[in-house]
């Protein structure tokens, strides 16, 4: 017999067509993720560069409320959603009473480290299916092997037959199953791998954006704390606070660098 994958394909048995049909569900599962992660991550950037260019002003000047509006209309960008929570944290913290004794800015950043972890955990999604299919496809191959080889040597038992070509055929079919369980591992690993720095990458970014907020409303928090009437005291605070809202600006156009 040739060597051909339409010949081996017809020669199949029941268990080598199984894990054979196992494996290509795997590979186009993890495909899909990958694609989909991949599309999710560009869009999510895109609308971050969008949304940091539209509120960058209405940061500077400490306008939070602008932000917020703006915000709800960039539901797909990641850095939008961290900058749109933790406004709204902190102006729901501002007018309602806590029994703990924290201060709006402490309730804040308690509700934030929180967040970044559910972010974190988006930006993930889907990442272990990859892990898995990296991980268990070699293996899934290998049994398609073992599976195949004793399919051959029972028939070999069977009708008696021997010789070089009865049984390398039958080998030979046999191992395309591992040959098929490396070729959807491989991808797969190198996927994860480069989902994995991605998506540290831009975790890291909207940490850093993250605490440039909080750093932005603790200034906005001790402007309100001074009042009006501290003419001395204004001028530094406004300077530091402008400080901050440049360094959120700067962060929110380096999550889409």
């Amino acid at each position: 017999m040739q060597f051909s994958l339409t010949e081996l394909w017809q020669h199949f048995g029941i268990p080598a067509v199984t894990v054979a049909t196992v494996l290509l569900v795997m590979g186009l599962a993890s495909l899909t993720v990958f694609i989909e992660r991949v599309i999710t991550l560009r869009r999510s950037r895109a609308a971050s560069q969008r949304f940091a260019k539209e509120v960058a002003g209405d940061m500077s000047q400490g306008r939070f409320q602008p932000v917020i509006v703006a915000a709800d209309r960039f539901t797909i960008s990641h850095l939008a959603r961290v900058v749109r929570t933790g406004l709204t944290t902190y102006q729901h913290a501002q007018v309602t009473a806590d029994v703990s004794g924290l201060t709006p800015l402490d309730q804040t950043q308690r509700h934030m480290e929180r967040y970044m972890e559910e972010i974190a955990a988006d930006l993930r999604r889907g990442l272990s299916l990859l892990a898995s299919v990296g991980s268990t496809a070699p293996f899934v191959g290998l049994l398609g092997t073992v599976l195949g080889i004793i399919s051959a040597f029972q028939g070999i038992a069977a009708t008696g037959s021997g010789g070089l070509s009865s049984v390398s055929a039958g080998i030979s079919e046999a191992l395309i199953e591992t040959a098929l369980g490396l070729s959807v591992a491989i991808p797969a690993v190198l996927a994860f791998n480069y989902l994995t720095a991605k998506t540290n990458a831009e975790d890291l970014r909207l940490k850093n954006a993250c605490g440039q907020l909080l750093d932005t409303i603790e200034d906005r928090a001790e402007r309100e704390r001074s009042g009006a009437g501290e003419a001395g005291a204004r001028p530094v605070t406004d300077a530091a606070s402008r400080g901050n809202a440049d360094g959120l600006n700067n962060d929110l156009a380096g999550v889409v660098a």
